[in-house]
């Protein structure tokens, strides 16, 4: 599948996608009560989700409470991957206290428009849907220690504070995301 893709400074595309918490999610609530929306995509069995998932998690539970939420979504295809069903989604995020909505794009449409190429990607959006960064979220995946760019940490207290991000994107770092065979 060609993925379309957003451009930086261009209104990120609505969705309205289930959730494991048994409610459809619609991205233009998100953007009516909160300042900044980080749109990660992943899903449950790529390694780099992993190393990153207690990362987003203490992302989540820093900005909350200043008008930011995290939304993971999964794109990934169930019948090539079946760790990464709905089901098994529900199973990893109570296993892991995942704290933020764990959505699932069945047609992949919403990874296509917004043009996701790993797991994780992240898009983070102002409270307009405007894209404001998207890539990776840090720049070491093996070693939280080890990070020296905290890519998205950062964007999400520039946004936030009304401020000019830099850089606007970088390259993810993660697993492909795995596309249905046409």
């Amino acid at each position: 599948m060609e993925t379309i893709g957003t451009q930086i400074g261009s209104y990120a595309p609505d969705f309205e996608i289930p959730g494991i918490d048994g409610s459809v999610h619609h991205l233009a609530r998100y953007l009516e009560s909160h300042r900044a929306v980080a749109v990660v995509f992943m899903c449950n069995h790529c390694p780099y989700v992993k190393m990153y998932l207690d990362r987003l998690k203490q992302i989540q539970k820093d900005f909350q409470g200043q008008g930011f939420t995290l939304v993971a979504i999964n794109p990934n295809d169930a019948d090539q991957f079946p760790e990464d069903s709905f089901e098994k989604m529900k199973t990893f995020a109570q296993a892991n206290q995942v704290n933020f909505p764990y959505l699932r794009d069945v047609t992949q449409e919403v990874a296509n428009t917004f043009g996701a190429k790993k797991t994780p990607h992240v898009f983070l959006l102002n409270q307009q849907g405007v894209l404001c960064y998207n890539g990776a979220i840090d720049d070491s995946p093996q070693s939280p220690q080890a990070v020296q760019k905290r890519y998205l940490q950062d964007a999400i207290a520039k946004v936030l504070s009304g401020q000019a991000i830099v850089p606007t994107s970088t390259d993810p770092v993660g697993c492909s995301v795995k596309w249905r065979n046409s």
